[in-house]
């Protein structure tokens, strides 16, 4: 059995020489599947001390973080999670100051410090506001991780520069590091660690051995034996086991049920009746089927025979009904509720009456602009859907887009998507080498490089594109193009035609969003949508390139004909002269 993330945990808080312990600490490890999801979680909060709320701020904004970072969407990464975890907690500390009776002396109010640490797979993310502290001991040294954000007066006066409820924006400092077994990270507030020197640290826990709750409390005795004032509160946390990088516990269902057979049609396969074959392929097959309990006309996609044997495949496989389950739009397809056991490896989806776009193309070869635009919305938003998750859909092509008879546009296949979150829990073999169909992948793919939200976007400008003109803004010339160099060179060709009623400002904005350089695309959907219904006067300003950028082998030959023209009137003005 490949092992999963262990731990070794010890805390101690204490007032200290002050009336009440304004520190507050605390720490999850949730049971499988959040475990592998999510990770564990460690954090500390410091309240100020010129304030006699700090320690509800310190403890709301604990608990807070422990419970509502469990809560955000198991696609989101660590870092998207955990930081807008904090950007509400310190939105309400805020609001509580500002109508409270400190409104007008925000360091007597709702405020704290905070760092925590989460550890999932292979990965120690660490979040820090204030001037507590996280260490990281290996090799016998410790070695600091955060950066105190304290602004220093005098050697007897300074004051935080950053906290948790001090101001309405929040600037967390964030950093993300591999971790070995037997890492161990020490967590402490500034009541410790300026008066319980490193070396006595390194050798509490040394001798403590498993006993890491009694190194953290020799860590606050020794602070309050050399006169600290403050509250002290330390935690100690010991890598014991990291998960195996090819356990992928989300992803195992496959290993327990068999990839369904070719199924055939009036056949009774797992309380669906098979009426028949929608599209076979190499990669699965596809068949209208009805639910025998309900009625209901459902589609249900089989792994491809051929590929049963491969993990990899089974594995997107299963990660396409994984996210359609989590994602909730209009313009994404559907997965059914499963309310029987299941004995096969397939997917149940809805049912969509209606075409491809790829099919929709072929039948409306030269479409109005404004029926281009309302596609092109639906697409976007479904996309934007996949964004807000930090999913990246990396195949979007005409064939994975449906309309259905009421006109609604749906996104239906997720096989190459990315998921930010299960990335992070080390599913690398998810993904193929090239996503995507070569006609619509971004070049930056090509130059191995890991697909951005602008890159499904460059995509949808290349469907967007293909739709008003039929043809493809670069040809077939992005996929042979494998280095920086060569991609400079791509040249866009124009959509306008002078057989269609084309603004010239939809062909700048088309021009922006398929620009070979990801930094030079929009950088939101709703920017792409929005150009092409309105002019973008910036974008119309823009000049075309030099000729010489542009294509310099034609700017080359120009200038060799014209020197040429030159050289051959002046041989003529000489031989006239004579």
């Amino acid at each position: 059995m490949p092992s999963k993330l262990t731990l070794s945990v010890g805390q101690y808080s204490d007032r200290g020489r002050k009336e009440i312990n304004q520190d507050f600490h605390g720490l999850c490890i949730p049971d499988e599947p959040q475990l592998s999801s999510k990770g564990i979680a460690i954090a500390l909060a410091d309240g100020i001390s010129s304030s006699e709320v700090g320690h509800i701020a310190s403890e709301s904004a604990i608990k807070s973080f422990l419970d509502d970072y469990y809560c955000t969407s198991e696609a989101w990464s660590v870092k998207s999670s955990a930081q807008r975890v904090l950007t509400a907690a310190n939105s309400w500390l805020y609001a509580q100051s500002r109508h409270s009776q400190y409104r007008y002396d925000m360091d007597r109010g709702y405020v704290c410090t905070l760092s925590a640490l989460i550890i999932k797979s292979n990965t120690a993310h660490l979040f820090h506001i204030g001037d507590s502290r996280i260490y990281r001991l290996r090799d016998g040294s410790l070695e600091q991780l955060t950066d105190d954000h304290r602004l220093v007066v005098s050697a007897d006066q300074s004051y935080l520069s950053r906290a948790l409820g001090i101001s309405p924006q929040l600037e967390i400092d964030y950093l993300a590091l591999p971790v070995e077994e037997g890492d161990l990270f020490v967590l402490a507030t500034d009541g410790v660690y300026e008066f319980a020197a490193a070396p006595f640290i390194i050798e509490a826990i040394k001798e403590a051995g498993d006993d890491l709750d009694t190194a953290a409390r020799r860590m606050a005795e020794e602070a309050y034996a050399r006169g600290s004032k403050d509250n002290l509160t330390a935690q100690i946390v010991r890598i014991e086991n990291l998960p195996q990088q090819a356990a992928k516990e989300l992803y195992q269902q496959w290993a327990a049920l068999p990839p369904a057979p070719i199924l055939e049609a009036r056949m009774i396969f797992d309380g669906y009746r098979i009426i028949r074959e929608v599209h076979g392929s190499s990669r699965s097959h596809v068949y209208l089927a009805e639910d025998v309990g309900s009625g209901a006309l459902v589609i249900v996609k089989t792994p491809s025979i051929d590929l049963r044997d491969d993990p990899a495949y089974l594995e997107r496989f299963i990660l396409e009904e994984w996210i359609a389950r989590r994602i909730n739009s209009a313009h994404v397809l559907k997965p059914c509720p499963q309310t029987r056991k299941r004995h096969y490896l397939y997917v149940v989806t809805e049912y969509i009456e209606g075409q491809t776009l790829a099919q929709w193309m072929l039948d409306n070869p030269a479409p109005e602009v404004e029926t281009v635009r309302a596609i092109v919305e639906q697409i976007a938003k479904g996309l934007l859907a996949f964004h807000r998750m930090e999913m990246l859909h990396q195949d979007l092509r005409p064939n994975n887009i449906m309309i259905d008879t009421a006109g609604t546009v749906k996104i239906i296949d997720f096989g190459a998507a990315r998921v930010a979150g299960l990335t992070e829990s080390g599913t690398a073999n998810l993904q193929p080498h090239i996503l995507g169909t070569v006609q619509y992948t971004a070049p930056e793919y090509f130059l191995g490089e890991p697909g951005l939200p602008c890159s499904d976007l460059f995509s949808l400008g290349v469907i967007t594109y293909q739709m008003l003109c039929g043809r493809l803004p670069y040809g077939a010339e992005v996929a042979k193009s494998r280095t920086r160099a060569a991609q400079r060179k791509l040249h866009y060709q124009s959509v306008l035609d002078e057989q269609r009623e084309i603004p010239a400002w939809i062909d700048a904005a088309l021009a922006k969003a398929v620009h070979p350089d990801p930094n030079r695309r929009y950088a939101e959907l709703s920017e792409f949508t929005h150009d092409l219904r309105h002019p973008n006067p910036a974008l119309l300003k823009e000049r075309p390139p030099p000729l010489i950028e542009r294509n310099p082998l034609r700017f080359w030959q120009g200038l060799s004909f014209v020197l040429t023209v030159i050289v051959l009137v002046l041989l003529g003005s000489n031989s006239l002269v004579k």
